[in-house]
């Protein structure tokens, strides 16, 4: 990304996202991607690198619902410090643990990467890290949906 491409990316996700809260949740899961594809380009073993690339796609098909829950919570509670609205906890702390458990994932493939001689079980470890990543995101959503519109206001993240 150029430079003034990635200025004008800064200025959308300032719109978008705010500079608070929910812009620091979004860019933790951003950079947990980006290190989970780091770690693959060191991966030697085609088997294991096939298996964990299935992986880091569908971890980085989550970016867009991250981003969508972000959206709406700095919708309905704009944050430009990292306060976090009563209301929203459930969000965040889902939210939290989902860039936690992208974390782990992401250093458990750097484990399996180390690995002398073929990994036996493949990339299982890394899926159950990243079937972590999935269920919290779902919980975010989830308690995105509970936490309640004012009437009126649709109850379902957009996009």
């Amino acid at each position: 990304m150029g430079f003034f491409s990635a200025a004008r990316q800064g200025r959308k996700d300032d719109a978008e996202l705010g500079r608070g809260l929910w812009r620091r949740a979004h860019d933790r899961f951003q950079r947990g991607l980006d290190r989970f594809h780091q770690v693959l380009e060191g991966v030697d073993d085609d088997q294991l690198y096939d298996e964990l690339v299935e992986i880091a796609n569908s971890l980085a098909a989550l970016l867009i619902r991250v981003r969508a829950i972000c959206m709406e919570a700095q919708r309905r509670s704009p944050s430009e410090a990292l306060d976090i609205p009563d209301s929203l906890s459930a969000v965040h702390r889902a939210l939290s643990k989902a860039g936690n458990s992208l974390a782990t994932t992401a250093e458990a493939a750097a484990m399996l990467r180390l690995a002398v001689g073929p990994v036996p079980v493949g990339a299982a470890s890394v899926r159950r890290r990243a079937e972590a990543v999935f269920r919290q995101i779902d919980d975010a959503e989830a308690a995105l949906g509970a936490s309640g519109a004012a009437p009126g206001e649709p109850t379902e993240i957009p996009g």
